[in-house]
């Protein structure tokens, strides 16, 4: 893959060393948290390792969270490395992707989402982020880990041995096979092609597009060369997904790249639970509980007849997200609601 932007192309930015790196400006006064991060390692001879999630989070299911714990098994059986830590960071308002929540709902939900987690934080690095006229800034993948390469190994001074020596950890992106399939057409101009045919020009669940090349939704050769150069990745595969064809095109990045498959499929995502907030039917199960309490609390992901819906609801039973009592047959049991056989048939 050539280092060097195309012709036509817009000239990548380049990224200080993590030494150099600063937190920039912030809407709100900033702190790395690290109260769960393990700053001595335990088991001796292995590279500490600090795994990091970039997405939107709108919102986060458990998808998101059983990713990580794939990616700990995988690592504790298949690698050198001790997982130290692990974070989640939600991609700033600046991103406009529609269906995202304000940027301190996707931090808050996300926050209850791992409150029991022994290892897994929330960075709202991304969030609090903005330009010189207090706007929110989007902030490029590569800069998200340099951001945490400076914090943990600059700040903190690395991850103490069981020796006693502190080492640098290695910080790694941790997405789903669809940020290798976009990071992989930067080398197949005829996909390139067709997936614009397509309208292809979104950030999926965990690609956020970084500086961009002069083409919708694909990546500058200085961002692959951070992200999977630098740091590298661990893949999560997908069912309907081909991870071959994308890896292919990447080999200059094999070494540094793992892929992790899913024995238990799992396809949950953010935009079917949209959807079905959206039709006002139960996500319980999806997505944790604390995040479900969250959205039903602060009315999110609704379209403008549900949340009119509701409130009429509310007002004629005389008491907040009181249900009307349903029908039900010889057994006691209550019968479907149209609107869960309408999903059913759609489904």
């Amino acid at each position: 893959m050539s280092s060097q932007p195309a012709t036509g192309m817009a000239t990548p930015v380049t990224y200080p060393p993590p030494e150099q790196a600063s937190t920039g400006n912030t809407m709100v006064p900033y702190t790395f948290p690290q109260a769960k991060l393990k700053l001595q390692q335990t088991q001796p001879g292995r590279t500490p390792l600090v795994l990091v999630a970039c997405g939107s989070f709108s919102p986060i299911t458990f998808l998101h969270l059983r990713m990580f714990e794939m990616a700990s098994d995988f690592v504790r059986f298949n690698t050198n490395f001790e997982v130290c830590g692990g974070y989640l960071s939600p991609v700033s308002d600046a991103y406009k992707k529609a269906g995202l929540a304000p940027g301190h709902h996707r931090v808050e939900m996300c926050s209850r989402a791992v409150e029991h987690s022994s290892w897994l934080m929330v960075d709202p690095f991304e969030t609090v982020n903005c330009n010189e006229n207090g706007e929110p800034a989007y902030v490029p993948t590569a800069r998200v880990l340099r951001h945490f390469d400076h914090e943990i190994n600059t700040v903190l001074g690395g991850i103490e041995g069981t020796d006693g020596v502190r080492r640098k950890a290695k910080i790694a992106l941790l997405a789903g096979a669809d940020l290798v399939m976009s990071m992989g057409m930067n080398a197949f101009p005829s996909t390139r092609h067709q997936l614009r045919i397509e309208g292809y020009c979104r950030v999926s669940l965990h690609n956020k597009l970084t500086h961009c090349t002069g083409e919708p939704g694909l990546w500058s050769p200085v961002d692959l060369g951070v992200i999977l150069g630098e740091y590298g990745a661990f893949i999560i595969e997908r069912s309907g997904t081909d991870i071959d064809e994308a890896l292919a095109t990447l080999r200059q990045y094999e070494d540094n790249i793992w892929v992790i498959s899913q024995v238990i499929q799992n396809d949950i995502s953010s935009t079917k639970v949209r959807l079905f907030l959206k039709k006002d039917l139960s996500v319980r199960y999806l997505i944790p509980d604390p995040v479900v309490e969250y959205i039903e609390e602060h009315g999110l992901f609704q379209d403008e007849q549900s949340s009119k819906k509701k409130n009429n609801d509310a007002s004629s039973t005389g008491g907040k997200g009181k249900e009307k009592e349903k029908p039900t047959t010889a057994d006691g049991t209550s019968t479907p609601s149209s609107s869960t056989e309408e999903m059913t048939q759609q489904s």
